[in-house]
């Protein structure tokens, strides 16, 4: 393919974003986010050294916000309803779990500024 056929196809969507790729790209960061934010707000996360739960909190919720993002994208450019065959019902599906891979990133942030302030602070 052609560098000027490869800018055409991608400015009508047809390499990211046709039918339910931008919806399955939105729904692996928030799976991704979401998997992130339970191993570092879990004892599992400590177990197998996922690292530093602030580090793990903040990847979390940055990876959560990247796909509630995209789903949200996917969703108003969509052409057509749900069961056409572009992805729809997955963006919408991929909205709630970017959302919670930010909350859950941010207790795990919460979780570990509480156990690192000294005492009486």
């Amino acid at each position: 393919m052609s560098a000027p056929a490869a800018l055409m196809a991608a400015a009508e969507g047809g390499i990211i974003g046709d039918g339910r790729t931008g919806a399955y790209l939105a729904l692996a960061a928030g799976a991704l986010g979401l998997a992130l934010a339970w191993l570092a707000t879990s004892r599992a996360g400590h177990r197998i050294s996922a690292g530093n739960p602030r580090t793990g909190g903040m990847a979390a919720m940055a990876t959560g916000a990247l796909g509630t993002v995209l789903a949200v994208l996917h969703a108003a450019t969509a052409d057509g309803g749900p069961g056409t065959g572009n992805g729809l019902v997955g963006a919408v599906v991929a909205v709630p779990l970017g959302l919670g891979a930010v909350l859950l990133g941010r207790r795990a942030l919460t979780r570990s500024a509480a156990r690192t302030a000294p005492p009486g602070a």
